[in-house]
This record gives C-alpha cells, sequence and structure tokens, in this order.
C-alpha cells in the first residue's frame, strides 16, 4: 500500500490503512505500507511493515510530511520492497506523491494497481490553499511529469481530469462511498479497463466495536445532551463555524472537542470571546479505542464540513455504537440513510437551529435511532473480504 501520509498520523485514510493491514494480515496476507517517515515527537517506532520513504515535514506541528517523487525514491522504495518478498498488488491510497511513487512503482515491475480515491481533489484544494488555481495547475505539470511513459495526460483542467490520469493507469478503482463513487464515475474517473468505481466502506476494528459496545452505556445516563465534534482541527473541518454554531443556538448542553490541528489555537481563542468555556471542553487527541467510548457515551456525534468528505467516518462509527449525529453534509446523511439530523444548509444559524431541536429531541427522548444494519456492514472484517475479492480480480 502507498499513501501520502504515515498510517501512525491523524486521518481517516490512516486508520482505514492500519485496519486493513491487521485484518488482511489476520488473512494470511503479507502487507507493506510504503508513506513518507514521520517527524516530531509522535514519530513511529520501527515497524517491518513499515517503508519509511525520506520526507520532509509540511506542516507546523510537524504531523504530515511529504516525499518527492522520483527516481531516488524509486531506487529507495525498491531496495526495501526486495527485502519483503514478492508483490502481487499494488493498492494506492494517496493523492499526491504517495500516488506517484506507488504507480511509478507498479509501471516498473509490472503489477496491477488497485487505487482507492480518498480526497476530492477540487474540494480539498479550494479549502486549504490560498491559490487553489495555481496549486491545481502546478499538481497536473508535476503528475504529467511523475507519470511520463505510465499513462496519457488528460487534457481536463479541473480536479477531476487529475483522478482521471490515475484511474487510467489502475487496474481498478474503489472509494469509499457510494456517493463519491458516483461522482467520480459522472466525471469519467474509471479504472484502464471502463469498468465504474466499486464502494468500498472504510471499516471499523471488529474487536474495538465489541469491546466499545461492551463498554459503554446501555441506557442513557442522566444529564445535559451531550455533543461530541471529533477531527482534525482544519478550515475545511469547519470547527469554527460549529463553535460560532454553539454560541448562537444558547442549548443547556455539553459539547466535547476530540482532536488537534492548527486551528486549536484559533478555536480557544474563539470560546474565550463566545464566553462558552462551561459547556465546550477541549479533550485532545485520544487513543481511538477511548474516542470510541467517548462516542458512545455521547448523545449525538456533530459532522460540520460539507462537500469535503469522501465518506465521514465519524458518523458511520457513531451509527456502529448506537449514537446519532447531526449531519451538514447531505451526501452523507444520503449514505447513512437514518438516526441523524440533517442540517438544512452550510450557515452557522441552520447549524445552530439543528442543534436546538437536537438538544430538545434528546431532553425529551425522542433522538432519532441509528439503522442497526450499519454496525455489521461497517465492520472492518466484511470491508476486507470484499477488497480482497477485488484484489483476486485484478491478478486474474
Amino acid at each position: 500500500m502507498f499513501g501520502d501520509q504515515h498510517v501512525e498520523s491523524l486521518g481517516g485514510a490512516q486508520v482505514s490503512m492500519r485496519l486493513q493491514r491487521r485484518f488482511l494480515e489476520r488473512a494470511g496476507h503479507t502487507v507493506t505500507i510504503v508513506a513518507p517517515r514521520m517527524h516530531g515527537p509522535r514519530a513511529s517506532a520501527a515497524d517491518a511493515a513499515y517503508v519509511d520513504t525520506p520526507s520532509i515535514p509540511i506542516t507546523p506541528d510537524r504531523e504530515y510530511a511529504m516525499t518527492w517523487p522520483g527516481g531516488r525514491t524509486d531506487r529507495f522504495v525498491d531496495a526495501a520492497l526486495a527485502r519483503r518478498g514478492s508483490v502481487d498488488v499494488v493498492h494506492v491510497q494517496a493523492d499526491f506523491w504517495g500516488a506517484l511513487t506507488g504507480h511509478r512503482f507498479a509501471a516498473r515491475h509490472g503489477l496491477p494497481v488497485v487505487h482507492t480515491m480518498h480526497n476530492r481533489v477540487d474540494v480539498g484544494i479550494q479549502a486549504t490553499a490560498p491559490l487553489p488555481g495555481l496549486v491545481l495547475r502546478v499538481l497536473k505539470g508535476w503528475q504529467r511529469r511523475a507519470l511520463r511513459g505510465i499513462v496519457a495526460a488528460d487534457a481536463g483542467r479541473d480536479g477531476w481530469s487529475y483522478l482521471r490520469r490515475f484511474a487510467a493507469a489502475s487496474a481498478a478503482v474503489t472509494a469509499p462511498s457510494a456517493h463519491f463513487a458516483r461522482r467520480l464515475d459522472e466525471h469519467g474517473v474509471i479504472a484502464a479497463d471502463g469498468s465504474p468505481v466499486v464502494d468500498v466502506w472504510n471499516g471499523i476494528d471488529d474487536d474495538v466495536l465489541d469491546a466499545a459496545l461492551a463498554a459503554g452505556p446501555r441506557e442513557r445516563v442522566p444529564g445535559r445532551p451531550r455533543f461530541v465534534w471529533l477531527g482534525r482541527m482544519s478550515p475545511e473541518k469547519r470547527l469554527l463555524p460549529f463553535l460560532e454554531a454553539v454560541g448562537e443556538a444558547g442549548v443547556d448542553a455539553e459539547v466535547e472537542v476530540i482532536g488537534g490541528g492548527a486551528q486549536e489555537k484559533a478555536a480557544r481563542r474563539l470560546i474565550e470571546r463566545l464566553g462558552l468555556q462551561d459547556p465546550v471542553v477541549f479533550a485532545g487527541r485520544l487513543p481511538y479505542a477511548e474516542t470510541l467510548r467517548r462516542i458512545a457515551g455521547a448523545d449525538a456525534v456533530v459532522q460540520t464540513s460539507v462537500g469535503f468528505e469522501t465518506q465521514g467516518m465519524t458518523v458511520f462509527e457513531a451509527a456502529s455504537l448506537g449514537t446519532p449525529a447531526v449531519i451538514s453534509d447531505p451526501d452523507i446523511g444520503g449514505e447513512l440513510g437514518s438516526g441523524f439530523w440533517q442540517v438544512p444548509d452550510a450557515s452557522v444559524s441552520a447549524l445552530a437551529e439543528t442543534l436546538r431541536i437536537a438538544a430538545s429531541d434528546i431532553a425529551a427522548g425522542t433522538a432519532p435511532v441509528p439503522d442497526p444494519s450499519v454496525r455489521e456492514r461497517f465492520r472492518q472484517s466484511s470491508r476486507t473480504a470484499a477488497m480482497v475479492g477485488i484484489y483476486e480480480r485484478v491478478r486474474g
């Protein structure tokens, strides 16, 4: 597997790749994960399954890094993977340097690629880059040079054309949700043989889920409504608009914010300015099992990004644990099906009003109940079985 970020760093794709590795190994397969070496205090310990490519940190907190794709990285990867034994399938779960490095490796060795699209590139760049048009042009030029001789260039100028070129070099393309798979298909992001994108959800660890279900409260603990927001504190996740909505809603509730990131200081300043130190608590980064425990004990998980997520892991984790969600992104709501309050639009006032409705329903004991089938469909064991079927097909 090739990733843009080390799987021990924060992020839904990284969590998913760690789970995939564990369950593939449990089924008897050998997994090697190629990704940039981490920096700073959270740098990972040595693991035989990790090929940590030379990298430079790219965020102020040194959580994320990049590896320059090219001949030097190619030689490093070839030598490292030669020590791991023969490779049958290359699974690219990246959109940038990891994707370029993975496709180059597969082309050199004549191996089939399964490419999982985790990122809606156009929306992601728009949300995170100061000059998105320029960034995309640079990115496409980088891709054109790195994949020269592997697959023909795409004449389009948008983010979809960037993804189309990776898909054209792949034996299969997958997406972590039906709504993102549909969008990819609509924009021609399909595998080399013309086959449509296959949706395979990112899953939840069966063992951790069972432990969280066993330890979780069987009945609601009395008290104020309890909301949990969790994720990376960056603009596209819309933490600051959420906190503004909490202030505008004026509900008597507890709000726990789990995670970290570049906007944490701004979020703390906003809390002080709005006088929300009582209802809002910052829990910081928590171990995965503890995060699930907090979700299970909450009355609702709040999802606030709009148009950015290709799945929205947190609401599926919540539904698996029986916790409903406040959902801002209608695509995620459509994927989940039931057991949530839908925010009607992306405004702060609409989110505030939905929080008021949710708090009222929770207090009245009339909160929506998640579909119990999500729990079984979201287990990693079922997701791994689906992906192994794809691996077997492309090997043939």
